[in-house]
C-alpha cells in the first residue's frame, strides 16, 4: 500500500513537474515571440480609416475652403493638402523606425535623437549634435504638421519627406549610414523582416526590405504628427472662452498691419511656406549662414530660410536656425528692433519687405508672447515604443 501511494505521489509529482516545465517552456516561447511586434491596425488620432485600409486626415479646418496662402488668413481658414492615405501598418512601422537607433551607421542615433517628442519634436539645442558629438550648423526644426509642408530643411532644399529623410540618414556628420548598410542591417533582423511584410503585404513575405519602403514608412509616421487642437484652434472654431483677454490682445497684435506677423506666419499652419531673408544674427563668432543661397544657387536668397511654423513654438526654444534667441521674448524683440539692424557690415542682404520697424511697446511684445503660447497642442503625441524590433534601446 505504501509502495502504491508512493507510486501515485510520484506520478502526481511527475505530472506537476511536467506541467511546470511545459508552463515555463510556453512562457519562454511566448516571451521570445512577443519580441516580434504586431503592427497597429488602427489609425492615429486625427485620421479615420477608410474602406481601403487608408488613414485619411479629419479635422475642423476641412469645413473651411478659403486658402491659407493669401493675405493674413482669417481665423476660419482652410489648410493646404496634407500627406495622408497611408495604412495604419505603414504609420506604425514608421513609428518603430523613427525611434530605433539601428537606422544610424553605428547604432547610436535615431530620428528621435534630434526630434524629441516632449521638446516639440526638436531637441532643445541651439544647433543639433551629430556623429561623434559633432556640433552641427543648424537646429532641428519641429516635425509637428510636417505632412502639410512643401519645403523641408531650414534652407528649403527638399520638397518631400522622402527626399528630406535621405539627408540625415546618409550624412557623414549626422546618422552616417549608407543605403547599402541600412538595408543589410534591417534585412538581417527577423523582426523587421516580418513587420515590413505585414506593412507591405502585396509583396512576398520572403522578399528583402527595400529602401523606398523604409522612406515611405518614415514619411507615413511623420505625416501623422498633427497638432491642430490648441486653445487658439478652439477659439478659431468659435469657442471664444478658450483665450483670455490678454491672449486675444496678443492675437490682435499678431494679425495687425503694424506687427505683420501673420503675413509670413499665416494661420492655420502659422507659416506661408516661403523662404525669407530676415537678417537674424548668427551666434557670436560665427560667419553668416548663406541659407537658401547654396541649394538654389541664387544670390538673392543669401541668408534666406524657410518661414517656420509657430505651432508648439513654446516647446522648441531656442529660436532661429542657429538658436540665437533663448526665449520667445528675445525673438519678438528682434523683429521690433528694426529692419536689417543685425546684418553684418560686410553683407548686403535683400531683407524681406515684411520686415520693417513696428516699434512695438513692451506691453505689446508681452501680449504677443502670451498669444504664441496658445498655439501649444501635444494631445496627439505618439507613444514611444517600450522596446524596438532591433533589440536596441530607444535613443532620445
Amino acid at each position: 500500500m505504501k509502495n502504491k501511494n508512493t507510486i501515485i505521489k510520484s506520478s502526481v509529482f511527475g505530472l506537476l513537474l511536467c506541467g511546470l516545465l511545459m508552463y515555463f517552456f510556453i512562457s519562454n516561447k511566448s516571451a521570445n515571440y512577443s519580441d516580434i511586434t504586431i503592427l497597429n491596425s488602427n489609425c492615429p488620432p486625427g485620421f479615420m480609416l477608410n474602406e481601403n485600409n487608408e488613414c485619411v486626415s479629419k479635422n475642423f479646418y476641412q469645413q473651411y475652403d478659403s486658402p491659407n496662402n493669401k493675405g493674413v488668413g482669417g481665423l476660419q481658414t482652410g489648410l493646404p493638402k496634407v500627406r495622408d492615405g497611408f495604412t495604419p501598418q505603414e504609420i506604425d512601422l514608421g513609428r518603430y523606425l523613427f525611434f530605433d537607433p539601428v537606422l544610424s551607421g553605428d547604432g547610436t542615433m535615431s530620428c528621435a535623437t534630434c526630434h524629441v517628442p516632449d521638446k516639440g519634436f526638436s531637441d532643445g539645442l541651439a544647433t543639433s549634435i551629430g556623429k561623434n558629438n559633432k556640433k552641427l550648423d543648424r537646429g532641428a526644426p519641429t516635425l509637428w504638421n510636417v505632412g502639410y509642408l512643401n519645403r523641408l530643411f531650414w534652407d528649403g532644399r527638399a520638397t518631400s519627406l522622402e527626399e528630406q529623410l535621405e539627408g540625415p540618414l546618409f550624412s557623414e556628420v549626422e546618422m552616417a549610414n549608407t543605403p547599402e548598410n541600412l538595408l543589410s542591417t534591417l534585412n538581417n533582423i527577423d523582426n523587421y523582416r516580418q513587420l515590413f511584410a505585414e506593412a507591405y503585404p502585396e509583396r512576398g513575405k520572403k522578399e528583402a526590405i527595400k529602401l523606398n519602403e523604409v522612406f515611405t514608412a518614415l514619411a507615413a509616421f511623420q505625416s501623422s504628427l498633427v497638432s491642430l487642437n490648441s486653445r487658439y484652434d478652439r477659439y478659431a472654431h468659435g469657442f471664444h472662452e478658450a483665450l483670455n483677454s490678454k491672449e486675444i490682445e496678443g492675437m490682435n497684435v499678431f494679425r495687425s498691419f503694424v506687427a505683420r506677423c501673420a503675413e509670413c506666419h499665416t494661420p492655420p499652419l502659422f507659416t506661408n511656406q516661403q523662404l525669407a531673408v530676415i537678417g537674424t544674427p548668427e551666434p557670436d563668432g560665427l560667419p553668416l549662414d548663406p541659407g537658401a543661397e547654396i541649394p538654389f544657387n541664387d544670390k538673392t536668397l543669401r541668408g534666406a530660410f524657410k518661414v517656420p511654423s509657430l505651432r508648439n513654438i513654446e516647446k522648441t526654444a531656442p529660436y532661429m536656425h542657429s538658436g540665437k534667441f533663448a526665449t520667445l521674448r528675445e525673438a519678438v524683440q528682434f523683429y521690433t528692433d528694426g529692419r536689417g539692424h543685425a546684418v553684418p557690415d560686410n553683407e548686403n542682404l535683400i531683407i524681406h519687405w515684411h520686415i520693417w520697424e513696428p516699434q512695438l511697446s513692451d506691453y505689446e511684445m508681452d501680449r504677443l508672447v502670451d498669444f504664441l503660447k496658445t498655439l501649444t497642442d501635444e494631445s496627439f503625441t505618439p507613444k514611444i515604443p517600450e522596446k524596438l524590433p532591433s533589440g536596441l534601446k530607444v535613443s532620445i
